[in-house]
């Protein structure tokens, strides 16, 4: 990985929710855990990484911050939410969760071999994705992964579930 251009940067990414208690409620079923330090009847900072936070703003919060008009998730999509986790079956885990908590599927599963990822709608229409990425293909480069996963003969090793790593990359 790349050292980063500003190490200890934290990055805080504000959306708004039409009920924050129900909001939290369908995080904490995913596994996320909330700052109560900055968590308040009008918003929360759900913890996402050890420098990653997402702050849930209720609708009226967020329009206190915003200087353009609020659009609808369901509707327009502004922005996708993407999270890491530890393995390909925390992936599916993750949104197996989302699902059971109200959410629903966003698209099907995406499977390069190197990553596999997984998409759905929170209960305000947000889309996220959970999406785990071969430690090595992230220390290397998705290139630079599918070039040391090929056979002497010049073909990409196979697993039988899997795509070649090399098939696509975003």
């Amino acid at each position: 990985m790349t050292n980063p251009a500003h190490p200890g940067r934290m990055l805080f990414v504000n959306i708004p929710v039409a009920d924050l208690e129900r909001s939290k409620a369908f995080f904490a079923k995913l596994g996320f855990s909330f700052n109560p330090m900055f968590t308040d009847e009008t918003a929360t900072c759900m913890l996402v990484g050890e420098h990653a936070f997402v702050m849930l703003l209720s609708r009226e919060k967020f329009a206190e911050f915003a200087k353009l008009p609020m659009a609808d998730p369901t509707t327009h999509t502004l922005a996708l939410y993407c999270f890491s986790v530890s393995s390909r079956d925390e992936v599916d885990t993750v949104s197996a969760a989302a699902l059971a908590a109200g959410g629903s599927e966003a698209d099907d599963a995406e499977d390069h071999g190197f990553m596999y990822s997984r998409s759905f709608f929170d209960l305000d229409g947000h889309g996220w994705q959970v999406m785990w990425m071969d430690p090595a293909a992230a220390q290397q480069g998705p290139e630079a992964f599918a070039a040391s996963t090929q056979d002497a003969d010049g073909t990409a090793e196979q697993h039988p579930d899997r795509r070649s790593a090399a098939a696509k990359i975003p």
